[in-house]
């Protein structure tokens, strides 16, 4: 039914205004919203608006973040990054940022920063922390831009309305449409009017595929399904199976356990979860790996960094084979693990 109207007409249709509407009922800080086909164009253009809105250039970032393909930064920076003025400060220092703003504080456009590392080890921010980077930006001018392409699933309203603390931009990605292309960027209208074709000054944002008929129609769909209720429940889901993964661990004297928020969780090879990125070493990634084969093997799939989220396909069932896969995978290789 999506097609019926055509694959994309490249002007705005029924579905995306009705898309544009749940996403901003959703999260309170967006009062307008713009569509893109991914995350990684939505940060793109969430930066390159900080930079018009606030005439600078500097964007601080958080170590071990990923905010799409030329925005990684593992070790500080990538070579294939985009030529954004990067400052990379660690994540959940408060005072790293603080320092950083003291030193350049007139050129910084926008702190761009995910309420909790994804990619990076499913690490939760200190309130303290996103308290720190809504209080700098605001008194120097500067944008707070939060990345919720991943940990919008974790509460009706992100991240941002568990934390309480609102950001001037948020940027959006598959999850809107059920795993489907799509991104998204919002704020607040004064800012979005930057992008208004209406205004002679404007900055420009085309796109083909931005608001495209299927990507549209399913995030109306998505959206309308994944209410509060669901998103209660699959979280709720994902906080129990943490507690029963690291149970495992913890009564079998292993230093392992699996840190995150709701349904997102990230298996760590030590006691305790992070407060801030860590490279792992050889001989933790080949731990991990060996935890991806093995599960493998009892018909579960992760992500060989460690990452697994749950979707609402998973069950109760489900989780209890991933906690005997891995009360498996901890009885086999006790030689390997540190107990200490």
């Amino acid at each position: 039914m999506a097609l019926a109207g055509g694959l994309n007409g490249c002007g705005n249709t029924l579905s995306e205004v009705e898309a544009a509407s749940l996403v901003c009922n959703r999260f309170k800080s967006i009062e307008k919203v713009r569509f893109t086909p991914s995350g990684t164009e939505a940060n793109l253009m969430a930066l390159t608006l900080a930079k018009v809105a606030t005439g600078r250039s500097r964007i601080i970032v958080f170590l071990g973040a990923y905010h799409g393909s030329g925005l990684l930064f593992r070790k500080g920076r990538a070579g294939t990054n985009l030529p954004f003025k990067f400052v990379v400060v660690e994540y959940n220092d408060w005072r790293g940022l603080e320092l950083a703003f003291e030193k350049c504080a007139h050129d910084i456009a926008a702190v761009l920063v995910e309420p909790m590392l994804g990619s990076g080890g499913c690490i939760p921010a200190d309130k303290a922390f996103l308290n720190a980077a809504r209080r700098l930006t605001r008194d120097s001018g500067a944008l707070l831009i939060f990345d919720e392409v991943m940990t919008s699933r974790l509460a009706w309203g992100g991240l941002q309305g568990t934390y309480g603390v609102s950001p001037d931009l948020t940027t959006l990605g598959k999850y809107l449409a059920g795993g489907l292309p799509i991104g998204a960027f919002g704020g607040d209208a004064r800012l979005m009017s930057f992008l208004d074709p209406a205004n002679p000054d404007s900055m420009s944002h085309n796109g083909t595929f931005n608001n495209n008929a299927v990507s549209m129609a399913a995030t109306v769909a998505a959206l309308q399904s994944y209410d509060r209720a669901a998103a209660q429940s699959l979280n709720g889901m994902g906080d129990r199976l943490r507690r029963e993964l690291n149970n495992a661990g913890q009564g079998r004297g292993a230093a392992l356990c699996f840190g995150g928020l709701g349904s997102m969780l990230h298996f760590h090879t030590q006691s305790r979860p992070p407060r801030c990125y860590m490279e792992p070493s050889a001989a933790d990634q080949d731990l991990r790996t060996l935890l991806y084969f093995d599960l493998l093997e009892h018909g579960m799939r992760i992500s060989p960094k460690g990452l697994l989220s749950l979707s609402r396909q998973n069950t109760l069932d489900d989780c209890n084979l991933l906690v005997e896969g891995f009360s498996s995978f901890l009885d086999q290789r006790a030689g390997l693990l540190d107990h200490s």
